[in-house]
């Protein structure tokens, strides 16, 4: 047998071993540096994107109120036909009532001055994803395309309509 024929393939097997030991824990430290400066990048555009939706909110709110040169219509809420309707008690500006809004997107509309039907009623599908997209990850989900036309229902007191429209609808979505 000859000795070099098995002793080279070793060696070269062991050197190229190592070598590719030491490259691979090179490139995992530059890995890991690009990971994380790309983690910061996104998390400093989800921040300024979460400042942009406040600043558009508060910017949609003091033009509403500049806008604001007559009072509103207000129509009577009637607590009973609404309950006959629905087949539950209904309290007056309950945005709960719309298919898709619960406790929770009902807090954040209140906190973005969303506070009654008739608010909602007005306000465009793009605000009130604008609010579920600052609300975070768990709200931005939710699609508010009918949510203006239901409010609009119940602050009209079309209780009957509403029911029946409720009722093809899937979490709020038609």
């Amino acid at each position: 047998m000859n000795v070099p024929y098995v002793v080279i393939p070793i060696a070269l097997g062991v050197i190229c071993g190592i070598l590719g030991y030491i490259l691979g824990k090179v490139n995992s430290k530059n890995d890991n540096s690009l990971s994380t400066a790309l983690q910061a990048d996104l998390d400093v555009c989800k921040a300024h994107t979460r400042n942009l939706n406040a600043r558009i909110l508060k910017l949609e709110a003091d033009l509403a109120v500049k806008t604001k040169a007559t009072a509103p219509v207000v129509i009577p809420f009637e607590p009973g036909l609404a309950e006959n309707a629905l087949g539950k008690k209904i309290k007056e500006n309950d945005l709960k009532i719309v298919e898709g809004i619960g406790p929770k997107i009902e807090s954040l509309f209140v906190e973005a001055g969303i506070k009654t039907w008739q608010n909602l009623s007005q306000a465009s599908t793009e605000k009130l994803q604008s609010i579920l997209d600052a609300g975070g990850e768990n709200y931005a989900m939710h699609n508010p395309s009918t949510w203006a036309k239901q409010a609009l229902m119940a602050y009209q007191g079309k209780w009957k309509e509403l029911k029946d429209w409720q009722d093809s609808l899937l979490g709020g979505k038609e």
